[in-house]
């Protein structure tokens, strides 16, 4: 479902702010730290539960304030009302249809919305927590269970853990259902990756020129079953306290001729290669889930190689999704003339 309407108090410069959105593209425009990307983030917030920029999102909460509220709603039947707060007190607490959700996992089926911001080659350059949460946000849409199997894996990693702090013995007690749960992550992640990779090949080829490749680490040595690699860590995970097997530990490794991509790829080519997997993922979700997606731009225009610029804009055409893009001017038509154009000064957002 594609986004109606956002409402948003206290994030960052933004005090007060209420957009109504255009199923097509809408146009976020004003000059530096006006508040575009923080308007971002609060959409990225409804579909998420946290922002692209931070992970720690009390940073999002307004200078002198003490929480931040979200609220949205989405188009389409039926519709959807989502709703964030991130307290300094409390952590973040996110609701769906008025309802509390057990977990910030549920806001990504209800609200589909991935970004391409400044920050993308960080996909490829950093360690694997980021592209393993990459991955998993696609398999929620793909296999609606996993996000049910994900939940249960991550009570039960925090349970072993926490036994291996208190009562090292007790641990393995765990091995069992963790095991159950973790060779089903996998096998999920596993054979997303597989579907994806004719989009990647095309994606990365139009984007970038370059024969990089994505190869799937799940977690555990192959040839034995996590159970088996479990047992074998036991005296491992006893010493440091801490679990290492399992899908917790799953990469996505981009590479080229066989190299890390992040040790011999440019800053400006990881962000081609990074922005190759984004928009290959969102091929995959519209062609084989259908769902209505929302991507989210920050100044494409100023991050990305220009001799490349022409095959981007075409690649996010092709989607025919719903696009909030910023910029700085408000003549922007980089995805042709927009449906709907605001511009944001000091925090204030208007409709134009």
């Amino acid at each position: 479902m594609s986004l109606a309407e956002v409402a948003v108090s206290n994030l960052r410069c933004v005090e007060r702010a209420e957009l109504v959105l255009h199923p097509g593209h809408n146009l976020i425009w004003g000059e530096n730290g006006s508040g575009k990307t923080s308007l971002l983030e609060a959409i990225f917030l409804l579909g998420r539960g946290r922002s692209f920029r931070t992970r720690n999102s009390e940073r999002l909460i307004r200078y002198g304030e003490e929480r931040l509220v979200v609220f949205g709603r989405t188009a389409g039947t039926p519709e959807q009302t989502l709703g964030i707060q991130v307290s300094r007190a409390g952590g973040t607490l996110a609701r769906i249809g008025g309802t509390a959700t057990s977990s910030l996992a549920e806001l990504s089926q209800a609200f589909a919305v991935q970004v391409i911001d400044p920050g993308v080659h960080k996909l490829v350059e950093e360690g694997g927590h980021r592209r393993r949460r990459w991955m998993d946000w696609a398999v929620f849409h793909v296999e609606p269970q996993f996000v049910d199997t994900w939940v249960r894996y991550t009570r039960t990693l925090r349970q072993r853990n926490a036994a291996l702090k208190i009562q090292p013995a007790q641990a393995s007690a765990w091995n069992p259902e963790l095991a159950r749960l973790g060779e089903h992550i996998a096998e999920s992640r596993r054979r997303f990756v597989e579907r994806l990779q004719p989009y990647w090949h095309e994606a990365v080829s139009v984007l970038s020129g370059l024969e990089a490749e994505l190869r799937y680490l799940r977690g555990w040595p192959q040839g034995m079953g996590l159970l088996e690699a479990l047992a074998a860590s036991k005296a491992r995970d006893e010493a440091r306290h801490l679990t290492h097997p399992g899908p917790h530990r799953a990469d996505l490794v981009v590479e080229l001729k066989g190299r890390p991509a992040r040790e011999v790829l440019s800053r400006g080519q990881q962000k081609l290669v990074a922005v190759a997997m984004t928009l290959a993922q969102l091929y995959l979700l519209q062609e084989q889930t259908q769902p209505s997606l929302t991507l989210l731009l920050d100044d494409p225009a100023a991050e990305l190689d220009r001799r490349r610029f022409q095959g981007f804009i075409e690649s996010v055409m092709r989607l025919k999704c719903q696009l909030v893009s910023t910029s700085l001017e408000p003549e922007s038509h980089l995805f042709g003339t927009p449906d709907r154009v605001f511009h944001v000064e000091q925090g204030e957002v208007r409709s134009v």
